[in-house]
């Protein structure tokens, strides 16, 4: 028989109520105060009947990023069975995911379901698509980047260090660099499909991108959590395989992008991270992509469209 696992989970909320860990749980958990550094809270209305029944609150919290913020709570220390049912005792407005604590300590936590809506200060990277080639409006990344800032000018704030033609390696490689003076709070990785490209004339030491996606994630998301900073992974957008062509000794297949794609979204469920799907926007759209690959002014405003309305 497999022994459950401990688990820290961070609660800032109506989980550190004894009475609502009782029902939960069928008794109360080893608790210590914490707190989470580059967070406040806001309230968020509840609807679901069970969770008010439990709680005892029809008004609970969610939350919020913002530089310099702590919000004080405590770690809740459950197994396996307890963990669970505090995931289905959160509404669909929460998500688990792992943060960094103000002792070190990285824990579980309940932050918003949509990974945009509560971030402040974020940093984009990835290829020539995230860097918005073929669009003189910067594509869906200065799409985002306007919206964002305009909601809060003081305190949001958008840099896209996207680079035409990285890889997720070459972004694993760069992004470390550039994160201290930014103080991302989220980090958006744009997974182009530069990672399932074929190369015409295969070299030798030729290292296929699409063997090594886990462990260029993994990578990924422990530098974000260093950083204290929200891991958000943006998969590839639709080929038109017709039109691709040989690109600058490249070959771009659309069984080679789906498999890409299929490698982020088992690596992120697996692991807790946010991945948002770009694939579906442009399907079958080819008058919106300039050359089978890049998408034209119009198609970046459908992606940013689409990501808005799943993340933000």
């Amino acid at each position: 028989m497999t022994e459950s696992r401990p688990h820290t989970l961070f609660s800032f909320g109506t989980l550190q109520d004894e009475q609502v860990q009782t029902a939960l749980f069928g008794r109360t958990v080893p608790t210590a105060a914490a707190s989470l550094v580059g967070y406040t809270t806001k309230p968020l209305v509840i609807v679901d009947e069970s969770v008010i029944a439990t709680s005892g609150q029809d008004v609970h919290l969610t939350l919020e990023r913002r530089f310099g913020a702590t919000v004080e709570g405590s770690v809740l220390h459950l197994s396996d069975r307890e963990l669970a049912a505090a995931d289905a005792y959160e509404v669909d407005d929460y998500t688990r995911r792992r943060v960094l604590l103000a002792s070190g300590e990285t824990a579980w936590a309940y932050l918003d379901a949509k990974p945009l809506r509560s971030a402040a200060r974020i940093v984009i990277a990835g290829d020539s698509i995230a860097y918005g080639r073929c669009d003189p409006q910067g594509g869906w990344a200065a799409r985002l980047a306007a919206a964002h800032i305009a909601a809060n000018e003081i305190e949001h704030r958008v840099f896209n260090v996207a680079i035409p033609g990285s890889t997720l390696t070459d972004v694993r490689e760069q992004i470390p660099a550039l994160l201290a003076p930014r103080h991302p709070d989220t980090i958006v990785i744009a997974a182009g499909i530069n990672d399932s490209a074929q190369p015409l004339a295969m070299p030798e030491d030729h290292r296929d991108g699409l063997a090594h996606i886990a462990d260029t994630l993994t990578s990924l998301a422990a530098t974000a959590q260093s950083h204290n900073a929200r891991l958000v992974v943006v998969g590839p957008a639709w080929v038109d395989e017709a039109r691709t062509h040989d690109y600058e000794g490249l070959r771009f297949t659309q069984a080679r992008a789906l498999a890409l794609r299929e490698a982020l979204q088992t690596w992120c469920v697996g692991n807790h991270v946010d991945y948002l799907d770009m694939w579906e926007p442009l399907r079958d759209k080819t008058e919106l992509l300039v050359d089978g690959i890049h998408p034209t002014p119009e198609g970046h405003e459908v992606l940013h469209r689409h990501l808005n309305a799943l993340s933000s």
